[in-house]
């Protein structure tokens, strides 16, 4: 497993939640980010449906620590390529999102998807 596929430890996890402000302070960031962002990146329904599926209660806990790993990766102003540039910004996020996707899909539902949908005002 590679250094960019494997899950966050929770070390790690608690590191990313004292920089992001807890949990509240991830869910305020990214909404806040998604706001600034959400018409120039195409994966933003994934995006959405995986933070519902992080805050979900009923999400088993390994997947809301590789979701919220994947988040906190968006929210996070120091990644691998920086978000401002014109069509590689965003491809990192991209990259990392589809990876904790892809260790979890079966926990994204269709009433996350739907959430996604409706937050981001696209329909259903």
């Amino acid at each position: 497993m590679s250094e960019f596929t494997r899950p966050f430890t929770k070390a790690e996890m608690d590191a990313i939640r004292r920089e992001t402000g807890g949990d509240e302070g991830v869910a305020r960031k990214f909404w806040a980010k998604l706001k600034r962002v959400g018409g120039k990146i195409p994966f933003a329904e994934d995006l959405v449906a995986a933070f519902y599926c992080a805050t979900d209660s009923g999400t088993p806990k390994r997947v809301r620590l590789i979701l919220m790993g994947a988040i906190a990766y968006f929210i996070l102003p120091t990644d691998a390529v920086s978000d401002f540039l014109p069509l590689l910004g965003f491809a990192d996020d991209a990259a990392v999102l589809a990876a904790a996707i892809t260790q979890v899909a079966g926990s994204i539902t269709e009433e996350h998807r739907a959430k996604a949908r409706q937050a981001l005002d696209i329909g259903t």
